[in-house]
């Protein structure tokens, strides 16, 4: 008997409930492959499912990434085999399961050094790391960065893959214990948000001049404050809303602060080819494999327990990167 995690309308925490959904050998279609789980990410996106700000169709499983054994898999299928070791982050959300069809091109094979626990942990954020310092915006030796959440999962791995490519960072934090685990990951300069200015703390650490990106997955309460820690021709990359979407705001903001420039990326974009979503992997797969990349893993769940896994996320309670255990 396969369980996983439904939801059947949007709302708390509440909404989420493990079902059973029959067997677990259900046929697959063209070009997917099952897979058993045995560790699966938890991600600020599928709170935003779960709450109806990115809608699905209802009933709809959740979740996003996840790492396991491959079980079946369809015959048009030429790259994955029986017995494969794979993760995956994105397509249609249902990651929170025990087993699972999914679309074959998803699915990536693991390298023997990495395990699945850390797979899940990775996937999705470390394709978004992967992104946002080598193409949103390509991150060169000397240069200043700000990350926000810099404590966070995709936080952590920005402030270690950024020293590795010989950037200075500036993170924003929001306590004590969150600015030395930041630090311990590479961070060179760490602001508490919750009593520092960071605008200020920002302009001061760059004699003024302010920084050429900011990467800001907070979302309402910093937009703006992010835009102005900017030099000019800088460029804001708003790739989350943990604090609520950005309001509708007047372009010619950008110009009075310099001409910037503002992007809004996804996952999804960047990995629509599998090709792209490939050398991606291979990039992050190579970061970790060598040491240069560690995922930190604070907490897991078993797979019933995923109502207070987005609790403790929700309440920023987390640090790093959040599975559940089937």
């Amino acid at each position: 008997m396969n369980h996983v995690i439904r939801i059947d309308q949007t709302g708390g925490p509440e909404v989420l409930h493990l079902v059973p959904v029959g067997a677990d050998d259900t046929p697959l279609k063209a070009g997917e492959a099952r897979i058993r789980h045995h560790a699966i990410g938890v991600n600020f996106i599928d709170i935003y499912h779960r709450t109806g700000l990115y809608p699905l169709p209802l009933p709809s499983g959740i979740g996003m990434e996840a790492a396991g054994i491959v079980e079946a898999v369809s015959a048009d299928v030429p790259y994955l085999r029986v017995g494969d070791r794979v993760a995956y982050a994105g397509g249609q959300p249902g990651a929170y399961s025990q087993v699972r069809n999914i679309a074959a091109s998803h699915l990536l094979k693991l390298p023997d050094s990495i395990d699945f626990t850390t797979a899940a942990a990775m996937m999705l954020q470390g394709l978004t790391t992967q992104y946002l310092l080598r193409q949103t915006y390509r991150v060169a030796a000397g240069e200043t960065i700000l990350i926000h959440a810099a404590a966070g999962g995709v936080g952590l791995m920005v402030c270690q893959w950024a020293k590795h490519l010989g950037a200075t960072v500036i993170g924003t934090v929001s306590t004590p214990a969150k600015a030395a685990l930041a630090q311990a990951h590479g961070c060179d300069h760490t602001i508490n948000y919750t009593t520092e200015n960071f605008v200020e703390r920002v302009k001061a650490i760059t004699g003024g001049e302010g920084v050429p990106v900011v990467y800001d997955s907070i979302g309402k309460d910093t937009f703006f404050g992010s835009l102005d820690c900017l030099r000019p021709l800088g460029m804001m990359v708003s790739f989350g809303n943990a604090s609520g979407s950005v309001p509708p705001f007047e372009l010619l903001e950008l110009a009075k602060r310099g001409s910037l420039f503002v992007t809004r990326p996804t996952l999804a974009t960047y990995t629509a080819k599998r090709e792209n979503l490939q050398a991606m992997a291979n990039e992050l797969f190579d970061m970790v494999s060598s040491g240069a990349l560690k995922i930190e893993i604070s907490q897991s769940y078993p797979l019933k327990d995923a109502a207070q896994a987005h609790i403790d996320l929700a309440a920023r309670n987390t640090t790093g990167s959040i599975v559940l255990i089937p």
